[in-house]
C-alpha cells in the first residue's frame, strides 16, 4: 500500500496485471444518523459513534471486478456482457450481495487487506463528508430539476462532485449494497457504538440512489434494502477497507 497526495492505492494482482483501489479514511468519532423529515424507517434520528474506517472513494468498476473473475473462474455477473453496462470504469452492475462479499473476500486474500462491504452507519457517516446535517453528499439541494435527469445507463465512476471526504458518487448512479440485515425499525434497537444491523432477516441493506429511477439521487439518510439473491442493473457496490476487523456479518 502506497500513499499518493491523499488517497491509498492497493494493488491487487490478477494475471500479471494490476488494479488500484483508491480509499480514503473517514475518522472515528459520532454523527447524528437518519432525518427526523424523512422516512418512517429513517427514524428515531439517533447519534451513532463509528470506529475508523477507509472506504472506497468510488463504487467498483467494471475493471476492478474483471480482475476478480479472471483470478477465482466466479460467475460474471448478470449484464456483464452488455454493451450499455460493459465500459471498463462503469460501475459493476447486475451483482448479487453474495457476489459483492465474494469479491471483499478475494481482495482480502489479494492485498492482505481486510476488506468487506460498508455498514449502514458507515455508509450514511461517509456519504455526509463530515458536514452535520447534510443532506446529499454535495450539500442541501438535490440538484438538477429535483433529481430528475436523463440517464439510461450508469454513469462512470468519479464524475459526481467529491463530498467533503473525497468521495464521489455517494448520492446518485447505482445503490450499493451494505453489510447488514434491513429491518425498517431498526434504528429504535440499534447500538449506540458500531451498529452492523439486525442480526438476521430476508433483505440487506443498499444504500445511495440509481441511475434506473425517476428520481435518480438519494439523501444521506435515504435508505433501500433487496432480497441478497437478485442482481439488478442498478445495483453495485463499494468497499470498506476495515482498520478495526472486528466488524463481521451473517453468511449470505
Amino acid at each position: 500500500m502506497i500513499q499518493r497526495g491523499g488517497p491509498y492505492y492497493t494493488f491487487a494482482v490478477s494475471s500479471g496485471r494490476a488494479i488500484e483501489t483508491p480509499t480514503v479514511l473517514v475518522p472515528e468519532g459520532p454523527f447524528v444518523m437518519g432525518d427526523a423529515t424523512g422516512r418512517d424507517d429513517e427514524r428515531p434520528v439517533h447519534t451513532v459513534r463509528v470506529s475508523a474506517f477507509r472506504i472506497g472513494v468510488h463504487p467498483v468498476t467494471n475493471r476492478e471486478f474483471a480482475a476478480f473473475l479472471r483470478a477465482t473462474g466466479h460467475e460474471p455477473p448478470r449484464f456483464w456482457h452488455e454493451p450499455r453496462f460493459a465500459a471498463p470504469d462503469q460501475p459493476v452492475v447486475g451483482v448479487s450481495w453474495c457476489d459483492a462479499v465474494a469479491y471483499c473476500d478475494w481482495l482480502s486474500m489479494a492485498t492482505g487487506q481486510h476488506y468487506r462491504l460498508p455498514t449502514e452507519a458507515e455508509r450514511e457517516k461517509a456519504a455526509r463528508g463530515g458536514r452535520a446535517g447534510a443532506r446529499y453528499p454535495w450539500g442541501d439541494d438535490p440538484g438538477e430539476g429535483g433529481g430528475h435527469f436523463t440517464q439510461d445507463a450508469p454513469h462512470p465512476v468519479g464524475l459526481s462532485t467529491a463530498n467533503g471526504y473525497g468521495l464521489h458518487d455517494m448520492g446518485y448512479n447505482v445503490h450499493e449494497w451494505c453489510g447488514d440485515w434491513y429491518a425498517p425499525a431498526y434504528y429504535a434497537v440499534s447500538p449506540g457504538c458500531d451498529p452492523q444491523g439486525p442480526p438476521s432477516g430476508t433483505r440487506r441493506a443498499s444504500r445511495g440512489g440509481a441511475w434506473r429511477h425517476q428520481i435518480k439521487v438519494s439523501r444521506c439518510a435515504s435508505r433501500s434494502s433487496l432480497d441478497p439473491s437478485f442482481r439488478y442493473n442498478d445495483y453495485g457496490f463499494r468497499v470498506v477497507e476495515a482498520i478495526d476487523t472486528r466488524t463481521t456479518f451473517r453468511p449470505c
